[in-house]
């Protein structure tokens, strides 16, 4: 039989589980994670040209349209920078956009303060930092996207292939915008096929794909072509005709880790 004090103790537990409900995620069109490579490999030049490249990019008209065209006219976006196993630092925390005047306070603060490099390029590492951040959205995207941008292949942290199959076991698709561009600081760790590198090893996911860069002056409106794509599920007509989009294939047939092969070998040639 229920004692009177443990029926007193279950009603008000009871009372207090009614008076405090779950907090709701609030809905929007796209959990999108932007993933930014700042590598000792980006000159400072092209360290200045990806920020303002995206604040560029995200608020322009045809970025805002896409946003607003959505069935909730809104997005949650998140920004941060990555280099090495141990180096991802956010810039612009899970933010709300459904306004041109949301876009602009994000690109404000995208331009607040430069980006600080570092050593090494662990994408796999920033593809855990990028599940650990869509963890802690407080939005219910109807997708979730990761978008990650790199001049070189994963070097250091675990392979990347496991990173990825990490992300889309979680649903989350990732896209990719591989930097082929000569202008920074080449080294021996780069590869030349960087394109194939993402299309076979970074990029997957429901309707994944990349645009690769060959010259920093296509920056803002690669970027700006790729969030339209990612926002809107497909470019308009013009854009579509104009977008070097390179799809997905099913199975991959690259060497994803000729990136740690790449520095094992340099690190043997350094030894005594």
């Amino acid at each position: 039989m229920v004692s009177y004090r443990a029926a007193w103790r279950a009603a008000i537990l009871c009372t207090l589980l009614a008076a405090s409900p779950a907090r709701a995620q609030e809905p929007v069109d796209v959990e999108l994670i932007l993933a930014v490579d700042v590598s000792l490999s980006m000159s400072p030049g092209e360290l200045e040209i990806q920020r303002r490249g995206y604040a560029e990019a995200l608020t322009h008209d045809t970025v805002i349209r896409a946003i607003q065209n959505g069935v909730h006219g809104r997005i949650a976006l998140a920004y941060f920078e990555w280099a090495g196993a141990l180096s991802q630092r956010v810039v612009v925390p899970w933010t709300l956009i459904g306004s041109a005047e949301d876009a602009k306070a994000v690109a404000e603060r995208l331009t607040v303060n430069p980006s600080n490099s570092a050593r090494r390029t662990s994408i796999s590492a920033a593809m855990d930092f990028a599940l650990d951040l869509f963890g802690e959205s407080t939005f219910a995207g109807l997708r979730r996207v990761v978008d990650i941008s790199g001049d070189g292949p994963n070097n250091e942290g675990r392979p990347v292939l496991l990173a990825r199959e990490r992300l889309l076991n979680a649903g989350v698709t990732i896209n990719g915008l591989p930097l082929m561009t000569s202008s920074g600081y080449r080294s021996s760790y780069d590869v030349e096929d960087l394109d194939l590198y993402y299309k076979e090893c970074v990029v997957g996911g429901p309707g994944s794909f990349t645009i690769p860069l060959n010259d920093w002056t296509q920056f803002p409106e690669a970027v700006r072509r790729k969030l339209v794509i990612e926002l809107a599920g497909q470019p308009p007509e013009r854009e579509r005709r104009r977008a070097e989009i390179v799809k997905v294939q099913a199975k991959a047939s690259y060497d994803c880790l000729i990136g740690e092969k790449i520095w094992e070998n340099r690190m043997l040639r350094w030894q005594p």
